[in-house]
């Protein structure tokens, strides 16, 4: 379907959960307080395009070479996926495209979204996501370069303008420094806020000493979204069964993208969450899950209500949980899938008003134009097919609206 068909189709324009932009090489340190800045993550990029990424003396391989020169066209991900199968590099099959203003400006992906059918998008970071990991050890550092980063967030591309909704990065790595970061993107304006799937550095991410954090998000409404990443589970867990512990971006194996880059780390986090009561004590908290795919979710609810009995008489951080954890989960959490997924399989697993539609563009691994999904889920019928491409992200931007 194109853009015209769908727009012809639809009587509403389109809300994407999930679509991105790619960092300057400065998005770390063009903001960082200038007392701060050996603590900064710096990128040096080459003659040739290739960029060096640093922090603390060491060098992080977490993104392709040539991420700040080249990337992979949206929707490539077949076409990577062949390319590979026939021993050809991404730029001999033809996937690689120049970045484009589009996918690193403000202005430019404001022109760009009426055209596509598009209302307002989440916008989550690509570089952004994939950091906090390596910085663990240093806390003043993690937060230093994530304010910076937020920073140049707000200044290029704004939290909630014109249908832009930027997802600023937060972390519970420092209980009072989270809090801290927390009140100064709620300032200027965050609807929407990004946040690392896993542990909270050794403790539950529901511990009852990150209360005044989750307060705070309750209070302003703030819809918190956990997005694929680097959850650190390759270098904390996957060296146990034979495996690298830092592989770069391609290079992680068959195990680690089945079992510690994607499901575990979301499943973990949202078994966490409602099993230590984080809801029971904030009832008005809500979650999506973006990127993460939905494969997972009729498993967790199953083995949550079932589980739930089996240590009805083991400790109940953060108080003793009320009702079936699958209902909870269905109150608070929204779900992104992936395109190629069946939505009406997570219709059936969470209902109609917690799916959302997300097109992950411009990344490969997503659709070309988010019209895409409109076509493909044409068979849903029209009330949950504008549940999952409009209303439900809707109610999150506008709630009691």
């Amino acid at each position: 379907m194109t853009v015209a068909q769908a727009q012809r189709d639809l009587d509403y324009l389109m809300i994407d959960a999930d679509t991105h932009y790619y960092e300057p090489a400065d998005c770390f340190t063009r903001f960082m307080d200038p007392k701060l800045r050996e603590s900064a993550i710096t990128i040096e990029i080459n003659e040739r395009g290739f960029e060096t990424i640093t922090w603390n003396g060491k060098q992080l391989e977490i993104v392709e070479p040539g991420f700040f020169h080249k990337v992979l066209r949206p929707g490539s991900l077949k076409e990577m996926m062949q390319a590979v199968k026939k021993g050809l590099t991404f730029a001999e099959a033809g996937v690689q495209a120049d970045l484009v203003p589009e996918w690193t400006s403000r202005p430019e992906r404001l022109k760009v979204i009426r055209k596509q059918g598009l209302e307002a998008t989440f916008l989550f970071p690509t570089l952004g996501v994939l950091w906090e990991h390596h910085l663990r050890s240093d806390p003043q550092a993690l937060y230093a370069n994530l304010h910076g980063f937020n920073q140049w967030l707000y200044e290029d591309w704004s939290y909630a303008l014109d249908g832009l909704y930027g997802a600023p990065l937060l972390s519970l790595r420092d209980p009072e420094l989270a809090v801290q970061e927390l009140e100064w993107v709620l300032e200027r304006g965050a609807r929407i806020a990004c946040m690392k799937p896993g542990h909270a550095y050794g403790r539950s991410p529901a511990h009852p000493i990150f209360d005044p954090f989750w307060a705070r998000v309750e209070e302003a409404g703030l819809v918190i979204g956990y997005h694929i990443g680097e959850s650190g589970y390759n270098e904390q867990y996957s060296v146990d069964f034979s495996e690298l512990p830092d592989p770069p971006p391609n290079g992680k194996s068959a195990l680690q993208w089945s079992n510690f880059y994607g499901d575990r780390p979301i499943m973990d986090t949202f078994a966490s969450l409602v099993m230590h009561n984080l809801f029971g004590r904030f009832p008005g908290l809500r979650m999506i899950s973006v990127e993460n795919g939905s494969m997972w979710v009729p498993y967790l609810l199953a083995v949550m209500d079932k589980m739930k009995g089996m240590g009805r008489n083991g400790r109940w951080v953060g108080g003793r949980v009320d009702g079936r954890p699958s209902d909870i989960f269905k109150r608070h959490i929204y779900v992104s899938p992936y395109p190629e997924e069946d939505v009406q399989a997570l219709v059936d697993a969470i209902g109609a008003d917690r799916v959302l539609m997300g097109s992950d563009f411009p990344h490969p691994e997503g659709v070309a134009e988010p019209a895409e999904l409109a076509d493909r889920t044409k068979p849903l019928g029209e009330f949950v097919q504008r549940r999952f491409l409009r209303d439900n992200a809707y109610e999150l931007l506008h709630p009691g609206a």
